[in-house]
């Protein structure tokens, strides 16, 4: 294909696909497009574990690596150690997500240590966490550095022009995009707000056109479309609409390569559209999720409001890594409480395939919806 992500990364189908699996990266990437690393809830002795498997098995195609690095969170610019983060949560918070797995048959006597001890998160999503990582991903031939939750730290975007390796970053609204592009971003994932994980709230369909819109005065950055985008025609109606590629995530959760729970694969190969909730109660910042018990508990008026990034990611993830092992091991409480991010694309995810099938079907799926558009030109 012709398009400006073919001819960056050198790749034949400008489909991009984030993953904290690294299989699914590398699949991806064999298979045409391009797999991106997340990279954030990773110490970085793990993180050079994982981009070296990648780097032996990826057969020299090109990858890239995603972080996050917000640009408003709880103790940004400050030296906390554990112990302060900690005594940051209230115990409110804590009770509240120990009560929930109590209604469930679920032990929750753990928690506190499980926090102490899963601390990277919290470390990462800092900007001395967040270099340590940089360094580790610099150390590799990454051809993709890539950051969520506002304008790449300084040293990023360094890091980047040093190395030759463009620099994207995610946004939400136009004036996201404008200000991303002016601190000179080299590409745009403009992810609307049907995308799991972070998002906004502003539609695909709105904010893809909106942003190409806005930065034309500025400068010409290649957009990657984002937000439920789990089929060909998804993505070539986005690129109609402006995009130059597609950015996924949802849609390789349900691979035979991906590593999430199977109870809550099974949960997404059943879902529809419907069964996404956009919630704070997870990191902090608003972000997609696979409706469940955990989630509509966070969403009654007896629950706490959500703490400041990261604090909140202290309260929910070792619950809900509790909850995924327990889940998997065949306790019914956790298989009902399993949860997962996921987009509401999720409703078009009804089949369990390989990665790369999944590639293929969207180039098919692509070239079909092209070809019905090219029907509608009069000769």
């Amino acid at each position: 294909m012709r398009s400006p992500i073919c001819d960056l990364f050198d790749i034949e189908f400008p489909l991009l696909a984030f993953s904290h699996c690294r299989d699914v990266v590398v699949e991806v990437s064999r298979a045409g497009g391009m797999g991106v690393f997340g990279a954030v809830s990773l110490p970085p002795e793990r993180l050079e574990e994982e981009l070296r498997w990648i780097d032996d098995h990826i057969g020299g195609r090109p990858y890239g690596v995603d972080l996050i690095v917000p640009n408003k969170i709880a103790g940004k610019g400050q030296s906390l150690s554990t112990a302060d983060l900690l005594a940051l949560v209230p115990e409110e918070h804590k009770a509240y997500a120990a009560g929930i797995l109590a209604r469930y048959g679920i032990d929750a006597a753990d928690l506190d240590d499980t926090r102490r001890g899963n601390l990277s998160l919290g470390r990462n999503l800092q900007e001395a966490g967040a270099a340590a990582a940089l360094e580790v991903a610099f150390r590799h031939p990454i051809k993709l550095i890539a950051n969520a939750l506002g304008v790449p730290p300084p040293s990023m975007l360094d890091l980047g022009r040093k190395h030759g390796v463009p620099v994207a970053a995610l946004v939400g609204t136009k004036q996201h995009a404008i200000r991303q592009v002016q601190a000179g971003v080299d590409i745009l994932v403009v992810a609307g707000g049907e995308a799991g994980g972070h998002c906004g709230d502003v539609s695909t369909l709105v904010l893809v056109p909106e942003v190409w819109e806005a930065i034309q005065p500025y400068r010409n950055v290649p957009i990657l479309a984002a937000g439920g985008i789990v089929t060909g025609r998804q993505m070539a109606a986005c690129m109609a609409m402006g995009a130059a590629g597609a950015w996924t995530g949802s849609v390789w959760l349900t691979t035979n390569e991906a590593e999430t729970n199977p109870i809550v694969k099974e949960k997404m190969i059943a879902a529809s559209s419907r069964d996404t909730v956009r919630s704070r109660a997870r990191t902090g910042k608003h972000s997609r999720q696979l409706r469940s018990p955990w989630t509509e508990a966070w969403e009654s008026p007896e629950a706490p409001a959500p703490l400041p990034m990261p604090l909140q990611s202290f309260v929910s993830e070792p619950a809900l890594r509790k909850i995924d092992k327990l889940a998997e091991g065949g306790h019914e409480g956790a298989k009902q409480l399993a949860t997962y991010w996921v987009g509401q694309g999720v409703g078009l995810m009804n089949q369990r395939k390989s990665v790369r099938a999944v590639v293929q079907e969207f180039r098919e799926d692509f070239l079909t919806a092209y070809e019905r558009l090219s029907a509608c030109l009069a000769d």
